[in-house]
């Protein structure tokens, strides 16, 4: 048991920010850095989609409905491959593994963000949007002003889950090589050749320790944003 511990201790800084000091950075770092960069463009991407496809009802929304159900019914390993191949001949560059792995992520989860969005509209009362419009309002004005809030506040259980999957799907960044927190892992398992158990028993406690967290933190956020103030 000291020397299942031992071996994660003397790889501990490697496995948390991986060679952060030579300027590569991996491990739980470059996980959690990959989903900040995908959430910060996945959700506000997905929310724009699903605004664009309640106020254009017609053909956009089947168009967008289309490339949801076609991004959501493939593996997100396929789609990390695709990227990986397709945006070196796109850019005419070889783009960092890391950046390719978040646009991936990004992609993949706008889907289920327009998604729930769009549900949460749809879930509000019709007649909001008749009284705003009744009171001179526009119909971007009624969805931001009025609808989009609501919808927001209602959906936040559902972009918890969104993210926290998020965070667990940075796992398959493997595939590529790219050192987050599995791979590091799978790494030092390669050099040592002991203790896999030990090692990656650790690696799942570690993201689900980061995933209690994170709900943690956002659970706490919503109650205090519910308190009324003094």
């Amino acid at each position: 048991m000291i020397a299942n511990m031992s071996v994660i201790a003397e790889n501990l800084d490697y496995l948390l920010w991986g060679r952060a000091a030579q300027g590569e950075v991996g491990g739980v770092l470059l996980s959690l850095l990959m989903t900040a960069g995908a959430a910060l463009l996945a959700f506000p991407g997905g929310m724009l989609l699903a605004c664009f496809a309640w106020r254009f009802p017609g053909w956009p929304r089947k168009i967008l409905f289309l490339w949801a159900e076609l991004i959501r019914g493939i593996p997100l390993i396929f789609v990390i491959f695709w990227l990986w191949f397709l945006l070196p001949w796109l850019t005419g560059a070889d783009l960092p593994g890391a950046v390719t792995v978040t646009l991936a992520l990004a992609w993949f989860t706008s889907a289920s963000v327009m998604y729930s969005t769009l549900a949460a509209l749809g879930a509000l009362p019709k007649g909001q949007y008749e009284a705003a419009l009744s009171s001179g309002f526009g119909s971007i004005a009624i969805l931001r002003l009025v609808l989009l809030p609501q919808a927001l506040r209602n959906a936040l259980p559902s972009y918890v889950g969104l993210l926290i999957a998020l965070l667990k799907d940075t796992s398959l960044a493997f595939i590529v090589n790219v050192p987050e927190l599995t791979t590091v892992a799978g790494q030092v398992n390669n050099r040592v050749q002991v203790y896999p158990a030990a090692l990656f028993i650790f690696t799942g406690l570690v993201y689900y320790l980061l995933c209690s967290a994170l709900e943690c933190a956002v659970k706490r956020g919503q109650r205090r944003a519910s308190l009324p103030a003094n």
